[in-house]
């Protein structure tokens, strides 16, 4: 489950919430959410099961797509959800300033 990089991932919880996160060490920071000691959201809702995941070339991405996630509906994030986890990188923006003509 460990990939190298920055990933985005969404996390239900016991109380069937959900919980968007970011990490460059999934298994770490899985467990640190189970043990209790990562987001104070998810401390009184373990156990959480891993629901969704996408990777990110660096942690400025990351970042901007939990932001991204987090402004969805719960319902856009269960659709989400329901694709499962997924590591395919997001595609990147384009450059500023440039045009791309098809």
């Amino acid at each position: 489950m460990t990939e190298k990089g920055w990933q985005v991932y969404i996390l239900r919880c016991r109380d069937d919430t959900l919980y968007t996160g970011i990490t460059n060490n999934l298994e770490r920071r899985l467990q640190q959410h189970n043990q209790g000691v990562a987001a104070r959201y998810t401390r009184s809702r373990r156990p959480v099961t891993l629901a969704y995941l996408e990777t990110a070339k660096d942690r400025a991405e990351a970042s901007r797509r939990e932001a991204e996630i987090k402004k969805l509906s719960r319902r856009a994030k269960l659709e989400m959800t329901k694709k499962g986890v997924t590591i395919q990188p997001t595609p990147p923006p384009p450059e500023r300033g440039k045009i791309e003509f098809s």
